[in-house]
C-alpha cells in the first residue's frame, strides 16, 4: 500500500533548545538575557529589547485552550485518515501560546477556555511533538 509520511518540523538551530527539552519531556522557551521576556518562536534577536543572547527556560506546561478548529477536509494527504482532527492555539501560563492538537477528548467536546497540559509524543530520534490533554 502507498504510504505518504506526514511532514515534520525543521529542527534549526534557533530552535534547537526547544526540540531538546521536546525529547527531555519539558517544554522550553527562550528568555531574553537582558530584559528578561519569554519570546516565541525562538530567534537570534529578542523582539522586544532588540538584544541578543538568552536562555532557554522550562515552562510548566499547563495552560488553556485559547481557540481551535476541527479540519474535515485536510490539505495534505497524509492527514487524510486523521480526518476529522483539531488544531489548536494554547495559551499557556506563562503567557505564550503555541499551535498543537489536543488528545484524550474528543472533537465535540472542546471548549474555549479548557484546562490543558502538555504531553510528548516521540515521531523519531530528532522530533518529540509538544501534544495537549484535558488537565486531570
Amino acid at each position: 500500500m502507498f504510504q505518504i509520511d506526514k511532514p515534520l518540523p525543521a529542527v534549526t538551530e534557533e530552535g534547537a533548545g526547544y526540540w531538546e527539552g521536546c525529547r527531555q519531556g519539558e517544554l522550553r522557551v527562550q528568555r531574553c538575557a537582558a530584559c528578561h521576556r519569554l519570546r516565541w518562536p525562538p530567534s537570534i534577536l529578542c523582539p522586544h529589547c532588540l538584544a541578543e543572547g538568552g536562555e532557554w527556560v522550562r515552562l510548566s506546561g499547563r495552560g488553556r485552550i485559547y481557540s481551535f478548529i476541527v479540519v474535515h477536509r485536510p490539505q495534505h494527504p497524509a492527514f487524510f485518515d486523521d480526518a476529522p482532527y483539531n488544531v489548536a492555539i494554547i495559551e499557556l501560563e506563562e503567557g505564550i501560546r503555541l499551535h498543537s492538537t489536543i488528545r484524550d477528548c474528543p472533537n465535540d467536546e472542546l471548549s474555549i477556555g479548557m484546562p490543558v497540559e502538555v504531553v510528548f509524543d516521540r515521531v523519531n530520534d530528532e522530533v518529540t511533538l509538544p501534544r495537549f490533554r484535558p488537565r486531570r
